[in-house]
């Protein structure tokens, strides 16, 4: 497994940040989101970010992602530091660098499954690899699924569908943004073994924002948020002991 071949303390992170603040308005009104977070995440490791309404959570993935931009402070996403990349690059570097899985699915809906999967590699305009694609199609279950189109398929078929997509250009981090949050029990539960998977057998980094226990205990690492600051970051425990420790930084 490509995930447990290398000691993930020897390699160097994937994404880091340094001193990372964001601010939002000006004045007494100003809303400081992030208060000087520095992080890193290394190569094949699942870590969730947890924290209560507010604490900065979100904020952080977008900036870890380039969808925001810090007041001070620096991101570093593999070897490239954000700052010194123009829009053009930074689209580029998103594009095929990152991997995006959301809790509204974010499919097209005029394209089938199979087309969905591959839209980051046609946006590159890139060859599809075949044997990666249906390694991916096997792990997601959806081989029978192909030729629908999203709104033949489930919540859960959709964010399946989600994950390969994020997974088809081999990226260098997988973001994932509440990927459970609008699925039932049976199906969230098929989506964080995936992103498991992806991390065991596929070497995949996967950062998760997540407002739920039983999903952070997937993970190996759990980061908790409050008012900007990290709070915690330590193995990930079970849910009752994420329960517990969220309970503790209330």
């Amino acid at each position: 497994m490509l995930g447990a071949m290398s000691s993930p303390a020897a390699a160097p992170p994937i994404v880091a940040t340094a001193e990372l603040h964001r601010n939002y308005g000006e004045g007494e009104a100003a809303v400081h989101a992030l208060r000087g977070v520095t992080i890193a995440f290394p190569p094949g490791e699942f870590t969730a970010i947890m924290g209560p309404s507010g604490s900065g959570k979100s904020t952080l993935m977008h900036l870890l992602a380039g969808l925001d931009q810090p007041t001070s402070g620096s991101v570093v996403v593999d070897s490239q530091e954000l700052a010194n990349l123009d829009d053009k690059r930074l689209t580029s570097l998103r594009r095929d660098k990152l991997g995006f899985v959301f809790q509204a699915y974010n499919l097209i809906p005029v394209l089938t499954a199979r087309e969905n999967i591959t839209l980051p590699l046609m946006l590159a305009g890139e060859k599809v690899d075949q044997a990666w694609f249906e390694t991916l199609v096997d792990a997601v279950d959806l081989g029978d699924r192909l030729t629908h189109r999203p709104g033949e398929l489930s919540g859960g078929q959709q964010q399946r569908v989600a994950i390969a997509r994020a997974l088809i250009s081999r990226p260098a981090v997988v973001f994932a943004d509440e990927p459970t949050g609008n699925l039932d029990s049976s199906s969230a539960a098929e989506v964080l073994g995936l992103l498991r998977r992806a991390v065991d057998e596929f070497g995949q980094t996967v950062i998760m924002v997540t407002h739920d226990a039983g999903a952070a205990a997937a993970a190996d690492r759990v980061v908790l948020l409050r008012d900007g600051l990290v709070v915690h970051d330590g193995v990930a425990a079970d849910a009752e002991g994420l329960l517990d420790l969220m309970k503790q930084v209330a």
